[in-house]
């Protein structure tokens, strides 16, 4: 718990250094994911800086050496509008997928929460992933999106 809460406050302190949007985000126990949108710096940047941070933090921590994440990290380019909301979707039920929830919203370590319920999130925007649905029942509408069982479902996205 500790570990994860220092995860997304070395995200912001990055943030401050390299602006970017995170649009949704999970961390999970071996792996996570973060949907960003960059603003003038490329990714790597950002997470090389937010990586080395979190290694350092956790070698000091449980004095360790070496690396503390396997393997390079993937990023994707979203070039449109369904990949956008398919990739936010996958994050967001990736717990589930893992069987580590049934319900995606009892999952504390990501943003689906601050959709689902409306509560703040100071790691995330969500006015752009709430603007692609009907306004004024955006959160319901997103939360029926990421619920529903067909994954090319786009009944909701105006």
């Amino acid at each position: 718990v500790i570990d994860y809460r220092m995860y997304l406050k070395l995200l912001r302190n990055v943030r401050n250094r390299y602006p970017f949007i995170l649009h949704s985000y999970c961390l999970m126990q071996n792996h996570l994911h973060l949907q960003l949108e960059t603003i003038d710096h490329p990714t790597h940047f950002i997470i090389r800086d937010l990586h080395t941070e979190y290694a350092i933090y956790f070698n000091r921590k449980y004095d360790l050496i070496g690396h503390v994440f396997q393997g390079r990290y993937g990023a994707k380019l979203i070039l449109d509008d369904d990949y956008f909301l398919t990739v936010s979707k996958y994050i967001h039920l990736n717990p589930v997928k893992a069987n580590i929830v049934e319900r995606p919203e009892d999952y504390r370590w990501s943003s689906y929460l601050a959709y689902y319920s409306g509560k703040e999130d100071p790691n995330i925007d969500k006015q752009k992933t709430l603007s692609y649905f009907t306004k004024g029942r955006s959160s319901f509408t997103y939360q029926q999106y990421v619920e529903s069982d067909n994954n090319d479902d786009d009944s909701f996205i105006l």
